[in-house]
């Protein structure tokens, strides 16, 4: 996976979330931050990792996600590795 794939499922990620009211509320609450602060953070590069992250904190946020984004729920795991640089296992 490359770093550009990586970073598309995040993206598509962060759009899953915000499509789900609940999911954006718990964003906020474990960002610290409001909408205004949140879209700020959305332009830096490490956010890409704060979703992946945050999807990979419960199993079926991943599911959930991976289902709607037509992907294996592994290469969410694996775009976490490229874009964190550690091992993806």
């Amino acid at each position: 996976m490359t770093r550009n794939e990586a970073r598309d499922i995040a993206d598509a990620g962060f759009a899953h979330i915000a499509g789900d009211a609940e999911l954006v509320g718990a964003l906020l609450a474990q960002s610290g931050s409001d909408v205004t602060g949140l879209r700020a953070m959305a332009a830096r590069p490490e956010f890409s990792v704060f979703v992946l992250d945050f999807l990979l904190e419960h199993d079926q946020r991943v599911l959930d996600f991976a289902q709607a984004a037509q992907i294996a729920p592994q290469r969410v795991q694996l775009a976490r590795a490229v874009l964190g640089g550690g091992d993806p296992w």
